[in-house]
């Protein structure tokens, strides 16, 4: 079966209670190799092959648009966590 294999996946991490580690990833990838990933804490885009070199750099040149990735974590990640933990967490 030849052919390819491309999708983005998007993720948020955290490890404590507080949420204060919380961490929002964008990952591109291209037959299951991670082209370009975005990750809040960094504060930009970094390539890990060829063509994600290519977009990191053009992405981090829009600073409205890094910002808005940044803000995931509390639009986005916290929420849902606090969802998803209060659907667990407090049922013990």
């Amino acid at each position: 079966a030849d052919g390819f294999y491309e999708y983005t996946m998007f993720e948020c991490v955290y490890s404590t209670s507080d949420y204060s580690d919380m961490v929002f990833l964008l990952s591109h990838s291209f037959n299951k190799d991670v082209d370009v990933q975005f990750n809040s804490t960094v504060g930009k885009f970094v390539g890990y092959t060829e063509e994600g070199v290519m977009y990191a750099k053009n992405a981090n040149k829009d600073q409205a648009d890094l910002e808005q990735w940044k803000a995931q974590v509390d639009a986005v990640c916290i929420p849902n966590a606090q969802l998803s933990d209060s659907a667990v967490r407090d049922k013990t």
